[in-house]
């Protein structure tokens, strides 16, 4: 008999009832550390006391009044995120599938609005991933996620990840913009050259096309900067957010510039939830603390010593790691093919740490921004005992 709650996920039995900082308690009295974060979510950790103030006092006024009216929160969090972003206006929703649904619909109505309806079509990368919508898995061209859903939303033509000559090779009459995560997350965490990001802005100016950056994972501090992309030196036309931005709680974002922006007037776009005080409170809240002084900056120097902690980690366990890779606090450790990231996966929880699997067989770590040199540490040895569960070495040696 199917369960009542659909079985459309491969859950972990682990069910938690608590949480502070980068810990976890389940309900049998575990206690991990967070290094998953709720899939790069839960951007300031479980139970923080700012956050939790601003939820607690805005759900005891009101939640929820929809978009027919102001809501003075989301103007403040539109302005704030303005003042310290390449955008000139923000429109807030529920989810990054969303925020990526709404930053292709920006794209396709700034070309039609400008003359041009025939460009509609997306330059989207191999490895993405852009949300499970139906336009979304079209974005994303992973076989394994359209297969059953009929035929693809047409308008995504994929490139390999990193070929600027395949890019410049795709453009055609109907390209409208292109698409692209700075880091892959979904995709096995790799993180485009800094060069690519600049050379795919160039080649945007040069035919006319918009830059739309899925920044879904990468953004709100993750890579040691508010936003990514802005270790290229570069600002996109249009960049949707999500995950950290509301610090778990749902909130999605569409950033743009002006002459973006200004083609989506009332009637065009919308969405009953997004946006509302609650989320909004929320989202705000979370930009209180990592705009604050220092924040960022600190999360650049925990994420360089976790990542020599993982260097350190690949030297000891060759038979285990091929590399690490990502940026900031989304890394990925490549397995080797005698390893598989689920199994890492598993043996690291049953160390007392949580991890996220990733593509092309990376086990992800995406934790909390507020991690401190001794979490990181404690990860680090965490997963040195789970390689040697998986190693094969050890396996060949307990068998002689």
């Amino acid at each position: 008999m199917i369960p009542a709650l659909m079985p459309n996920y491969a859950r972990a039995d682990l069910a938690f009832e608590r949480g502070e900082g980068a810990r976890l308690w389940a309900s049998d009295g575990r206690r991990f550390l967070d290094f998953g974060a709720g899939i790069a979510t839960s951007s300031l950790g479980h139970g923080h006391p700012h956050l939790v103030k601003a939820i607690a006092e805005q759900a005891a006024r009101v939640m929820h009044v929809s978009n027919l009216y102001r809501v003075p929160q989301a103007e403040e969090l539109a302005r704030r995120h303005v003042a310290n972003c390449f955008a000139d206006s923000v429109f807030f929703c529920n989810s990054g599938a969303e925020a990526n649904e709404g930053m292709v619909k920006a794209v396709r109505k700034y070309h039609a609005e400008n003359g041009h309806p025939e460009r509609f079509r997306m330059i989207c990368f191999e490895g993405a991933f852009h949300g499970r919508t139906l336009a979304m898995i079209a974005a994303t061209g992973n076989a394994k996620y359209l297969a059953g859903f009929g035929p693809p939303v047409e308008g995504f033509d994929h490139v390999p990840f990193g070929n600027m000559n395949a890019v410049r090779d795709a453009i055609t009459p109907q390209t409208a913009g292109i698409m692209i995560e700075p880091i892959q997350g979904e995709g096995g965490v790799r993180p485009a050259e800094l060069q690519f990001l600049r050379d795919l802005r160039a080649a945007c100016d040069e035919f006319g096309l918009l830059l739309a950056l899925d920044e879904v994972q990468t953004g709100m501090g993750r890579s040691g900067k508010l936003w990514a992309h802005q270790w290229a030196g570069i600002e996109p036309d249009v960049m949707s957010s999500a995950k950290g931005i509301g610090g778990g709680f749902p909130l999605g974002a569409v950033f743009a510039k002006e002459h973006v922006a200004k083609h989506l007037k009332p009637g065009t776009h919308g969405t009953t939830y997004g946006g509302n005080p609650l989320a909004c409170a929320a989202g705000n809240a979370v930009l209180d603390v990592i705009l604050a002084p220092g924040f960022l900056d600190g999360v650049d120097r925990v994420a360089r010593h976790l990542w020599r902690g993982l260097e350190g980690l690949a030297r000891r366990h060759p038979d285990v790691i091929e590399g690490v890779r990502g940026a900031g606090l989304l890394l990925g450790i490549r397995l080797r093919d005698a390893v598989t990231n689920s199994a890492l996966q598993d043996a690291a929880a049953a160390e007392g740490l949580l991890t996220v699997a990733a593509g092309m067989n990376v086990l992800r770590l995406a934790p909390p921004l507020i991690i401190t040199d001794a979490e990181a540490d404690e990860a680090v040895s965490l997963l040195d005992r789970a390689c040697l569960r998986v190693s094969p070495d050890s396996a060949k040696a307990a068998a002689q």
